[in-house]
């Protein structure tokens, strides 16, 4: 898209085009600057920040005080691609207005220009009273991580025929609501397929297989500088985490071993203002 802000007309433009979408996770600035640069369309403030950023062991226990923290640090250094808020577990469960104004917070305080949450069917009132008080929404269905526990765990959903018209009927309760597109994560392949063919706006898949109108990934499993575990439907495009722990282990060697900082990296001073300091201060060591 260059340099141009990304909308969600863009976004919404571009499945009418046929042209696939390019999502990634950012959680700092510096990452926002390199997704920036790199000329992705979207970039989400995940809550999955919680296991990677943070080091929790899920997504339950980020707050929205992280989340405007991270969406903040990401803003300032990506300018072009649309930036998604995560809304975080219980920020819009408990009631609409609630939800309303956790999303408001996102982004008057965050930044970010629109939010994303998890639910189907369930949480179409709620996604549609945010669309109508002006905030733009992504929905998310199939996996959703926050409450993994519910579905069994962090496994594939839609299985069997049954399952997987529960995940359509979501697609369609949240394009009724009014999303703008929609995450879908962790289906077989046919079911993201029929549900990118079945609703009019985009769908951004993470293991939905080929066939829907994008792809999202969360950056630290794909760059390899989050190993706990890596999904499968990660493609690892380059192992930065043992490059990063290798130049830590030769900077710890050369500190050890005296030959860092080496007089390319240190500032000089005059024989006669040293001598003239130690004379000053009466330092007789050699």
């Amino acid at each position: 898209m260059g340099n141009k802000k990304v909308t969600i007309n863009d976004i919404k433009q571009a499945k009418k085009d046929n042209r696939k979408l390019v999502m990634v996770t950012a959680y700092d600035y510096p990452f926002g600057l390199m997704a920036d640069e790199a000329g992705v369309d979207i970039v989400l403030v995940g809550d999955s920040l919680g296991m990677v950023v943070m080091g929790l062991d899920g997504t339950v226990e980020v707050t929205m005080e992280h989340m405007i923290h991270h969406i903040k640090a990401v803003v300032r250094g990506c300018k072009s691609p649309l930036i998604v808020g995560d809304m975080p577990f219980m920020s819009y469960n408990t009631s609409i207005r609630e939800a309303i104004v956790n999303a408001g917070r996102l982004m008057k305080e965050g930044g970010c220009d629109v939010v994303k949450l998890e639910g189907g069917v369930d949480f179409a009132p709620t996604i549609e009273a945010i669309v109508k008080a002006g905030i733009p929404v992504q929905g998310h269905i199939g996996l959703t991580p926050q409450t993994a526990s519910a579905l069994g765990g962090f496994k594939m959903q839609g299985k069997d025929a049954k399952a997987a018209k529960r995940i359509v009927d979501d697609a369609k309760a949240l394009e009724d609501a009014g999303v703008f597109s929609m995450i879908l994560e962790a289906v077989p392949a046919p079911l993201g397929k029929i549900i990118a063919e079945t609703v009019s706006v985009p769908v951004i898949g993470i293991g939905a297989g080929n066939n829907v109108d994008g792809q999202v990934l969360v950056t630290h499993d794909m760059i390899g500088l989050f190993d706990k575990f890596v999904p499968k439907f990660v493609k690892q495009y380059t192992k930065i985490r043992p490059t990063i722990i290798n130049a830590m282990k030769e900077y710890k060697d050369d500190v050890t071993n005296q030959t860092f900082p080496a007089k390319e990296h240190s500032f000089s001073m005059s024989e006669e203002t040293v001598t003239e300091l130690k004379n000053m201060i009466g330092y007789s060591k050699s």
